[in-house]
């Protein structure tokens, strides 16, 4: 396992590696999971190198008590890491590595993907992503960039930069990775009590029932219910429940037999802001 903390010496260390196969990178905030292992180990699989990035950035965070609650888990990320390959290299710059100047995000236009559902929540959110990822990008020039569907709105945002920047990249979405009890893994998970994570089980109930009701109900008619199921958990406060098309993000007017649907659902619970998603056809 090689520990990078300067882009000097990754760019120097990748440079001959990029001649002899495929290089694969895994953006990440650390604290890593199951959820995070899944990615590393495709990545691993298709790829002859592999990088993983550890970077906790602050400009994708609006909320300052967010940013500082985010567990820095480093030692324990590499240990999770060495039991997939002890080849792979783990990037985990400083604030001041990767904001070489001052700590602020570029704007980006999405073509409006990033002004619903979360970036209508947390304003300027995805800038911060693009910011930072872009920076990736370019760094370590990457065959296939790999990230999850958990942040399905955000993989989508990034298929945009990767377009807008012409980065000749492959970004490659996995499937969301899910606790026993249906809960999508997230480090936020571990901020929870053990009687609230159980409960938060509830989110992914819901977003199976309303895929259920989505073949034969409205769009209109599968918000409303379950915005209604949410009064009766008063422990599992709804932000949103959107219906939008799965390429576009664009929220569902009428349903078309020839486009694809995902429902997306944000939620707090004890003060802690979790995420879903689901398709629905």
């Amino acid at each position: 396992m090689l520990l990078i903390k300067s882009r000097k010496q990754l760019k120097d260390h990748l440079s001959p590696l990029k001649k002899n196969g495929s290089l694969g990178l895994v953006p990440t905030m650390g604290a890593l999971h199951i959820g995070h292992a899944s990615l590393v180990e495709r990545a691993v699989k298709e790829n002859s190198s592999v990088v993983v990035s550890i970077f906790v950035n602050p400009t994708q965070f609006n909320n300052t008590e967010d940013l500082d609650n985010y567990p820095q888990t480093l030692t324990a990320d590499i240990e999770i890491l060495e039991k997939i390959s002890d080849q792979i290299i783990v990037f985990a710059p400083n604030i001041q590595e990767m904001y070489t100047e001052k700590v602020v995000s570029d704007t980006y236009d999405f073509d409006g993907l990033d002004k619903v559902m979360e970036g209508a929540f947390r304003e300027g959110h995805f800038n911060g992503v693009g910011t930072i990822v872009e920076a990736l990008l370019n760094l370590v020039q990457p065959n296939k960039a790999y990230f999850g569907e958990k942040d399905y709105q955000q993989l989508q945002i990034i298929r945009k930069l990767a377009e807008i920047r012409n980065i000749p990249v492959e970004i490659i979405g996995c499937p969301i990775v899910r606790e026993a009890n249906g809960l999508a893994f997230s480090s936020r998970n571990e901020r929870l009590s053990k009687k609230i994570r159980n409960e938060a089980s509830f989110i992914y109930k819901t977003l199976i029932t309303a895929k259920k009701k989505f073949g034969t109900k409205s769009a209109t008619h599968v918000i409303e219910w379950a915005s209604q199921q949410f009064k009766e958990h008063p422990d599992l406060e709804l932000e949103y429940i959107q219906i939008a098309q799965a390429d576009t993000l664009e929220p569902i007017i009428n349903k078309h037999q020839d486009k694809k649907y995902r429902a997306f659902i944000a939620v707090y619970a004890e003060g802690v802001r979790l995420i879903d998603n689901i398709a629905l056809n």
